[in-house]
């Protein structure tokens, strides 16, 4: 009941700040007839919008030409030379975790379910602070390439394996969620395309990103991540202000009292909840320092500036970036939720506000924005894809390279290196393209997805360092049982309804309990067995 009143309480107050920004004289939303309605309903994407996601795409080929001439040892390709600025390698690193899943879920997840998600922001402070000085510091004294090297220096050879083998099937997966949510939702809707031609586009999408990113190596991403980060913001505002403009300002449509459909708000552990306070900030430190401390694209984003003090504000960056644009995204679903109301006739047949949650904000662009403007929407929507998609085959590359190939190799050439590496992220996107193919059967809105495919290992791939670089006696043995626990638990809690054919608790809860899990007993195993010398 609290919680409930400080949200209506929010919102009552944001009603009453906006209400003197009203953009119409009369102050009330804008209508159309049934018939202008259809007609816009019936719009695609026109010539003009084509012009501007072309030269998007041209653009992105232009920025991974100009670097690869700068390209030209293993640590240019992968870490842009070790100095790059904390800004940009910050925004970057927002970029490449804002992928399309979020850009498109987060709105969609207000709609249906209401902001109790944005409770997840209340945890980024503590983020900030166990990032910048638990885990960054151990990271930069270890002049690394990979960061499973630091593994097999502590646990084996098994262990590093073990680590780049679970980061490279999460990312695969990461990446081809990202392409299958951004043909699915925005382009096949916006092009009025069968969806027989998703996996065609899938692989025209991944093609070019892989064109710029294998040509340019780090700067060309980080570069790219930058200009995309403005294409995002660009694109929220746009519609937020579209949106504004059609219905009369800002107070038409913000609420001043919650919405019937969604899920009533609670703070501590309810599991009849899908979604409480404090199972949001817990899921949310769990997943923000998991990947802070074990993924590869998070790792090489540290790696790649010149010093502790410069890695933290890289991620400082990152975070208020992410912030930022959270919140943005929730407004923009509230005010989608309240547009939709008031437009029920540009509904598709069939279709119900929450039951597409998902779709209403693709859908939005081709029927509520003018052409150019659509465009510019469109091409934020595939640059959340492209910078997502370009980090992970870069950071997926050098794992493979270094992790597999060269650490049982030493004839290789290190002015092949670069070259290895292109060809190396050729085949990733080839996978990833194959991959993006079955994704469609799982089941759930499109963050339930993320949550169940894409962040499945990623507690799992945490709990290896956290025994690596904060249990003394951990051994080998030790930690892989407790990483195949720590699978097992995730797998129960994501598909428990499927096993069992019961009701479990919420998603939230599968990367906290998976590492709690994964860490006690590896720490039992490691303590009865063989100490490592």
């Amino acid at each position: 009941m609290l919680s409930r009143c400080f949200w209506v309480v929010v919102f009552h107050l944001g009603a009453e700040a906006s209400a003197g920004v009203a953009l119409a004289e009369d102050g009330t939303a804008s209508s159309v007839s049934k018939q202008a309605a259809a007609e816009l309903a019936s719009r695609s994407i026109g010539s003009l919008d084509w012009a501007v996601i072309v030269l998007y795409m041209l653009g992105m080929l232009g920025v991974g030409a100009y670097y690869s001439w700068k390209v030209e040892t293993s640590d240019d390709y992968l870490l842009g030379g070790r100095n790059m600025k904390p800004w940009a390698v910050g925004l970057s690193l927002f970029a490449t975790l804002l992928s399309t899943i979020t850009y498109l879920s987060l709105p969609g997840e207000v709609i249906k379910h209401g902001p109790m998600m944005l409770c997840s922001l209340l945890a980024y402070p503590f983020i900030a602070v166990a990032v910048g000085w638990l885990l960054i510091p151990h990271f930069m004294k270890l002049k690394v390439t990979s960061a499973y090297e630091v593994l097999e220096v502590r646990l084996g050879l098994q262990v590093r394996l073990v680590g780049a083998g679970l980061f490279l099937l999460l990312r695969l997966l990461w990446m081809a969620v990202i392409i299958y949510a951004t043909v699915s939702s925005v382009l096949i809707p916006l092009m009025g395309l069968s969806e027989a031609m998703t996996p065609w586009l899938c692989g025209i999408l991944c093609l070019i990103t892989i064109i710029y990113t294998s040509m340019g190596g780090l700067r060309a991403v980080v570069f790219t991540d930058a200009v995309q980060t403005a294409i995002l913001f660009g694109g929220v505002l746009l519609t937020l202000g579209m949106i504004s403009v059609d219905m009369g300002g800002v107070s038409q449509w913000w609420p001043d009292q919650w919405d019937p459909n969604w899920q009533e708000p609670a703070i501590g552990y309810d599991p009849n909840q899908r979604v409480t306070l404090l199972g949001a900030m817990i899921a949310t430190f769990t997943m923000f320092v998991c990947m802070a401390g074990s993924d590869q694209m998070a790792i090489q984003r540290y790696l790649a500036t010149r010093d502790v003090s410069s890695a933290r504000r890289m991620y400082v960056v990152s975070l208020v970036a992410g912030g930022v644009v959270q919140i943005l995204l929730a407004f923009l679903g509230v005010a989608l939720l309240s547009y939709y109301k008031v437009h029920p006739e540009y509904l598709l047949d069939g279709q119900t506000i929450t039951s597409d949650a998902d779709l209403l904000f693709p859908q939005f662009i081709s029927i509520g924005l003018p052409s150019g403007i659509s465009g510019l929407v469109v091409a934020g929507l595939l640059a959340a894809a492209m910078s997502s998609l370009s980090s992970g085959l870069n950071s997926s590359c050098s794992v493979v390279a270094i992790d597999f190939i060269n650490r049982f190799r030493n004839d290789v050439n290190p002015q092949d290196h670069v070259q290895q590496f292109r060809v190396i992220s050729i085949v990733l996107g080839v996978i990833v393209v194959l991959i993006s193919s079955v994704v469609g059967s799982i089941e759930g809105n499109m963050l339930e997805i993320a949550f169940k495919v894409v962040n499945l290992l990623v507690a799992p791939l945490f709990g290896l360092f956290v025994m690596a670089l904060f249990v003394p006696w951990a051994n080998s043995s030790g930690t892989i049982v407790g990483a195949v626990a720590g699978v097992a638990t995730a797998c129960l809690v994501n598909y428990w309804p499927e096993i069992t054919g019961t009701q479990g608790i919420s998603f939230l809860w599968a990367m906290p309990l998976s590492l709690l899990v994964q860490t006690i007993v590896g720490m039992v195993i490691s303590a009865i067995g063989p100490q490592r010398k």
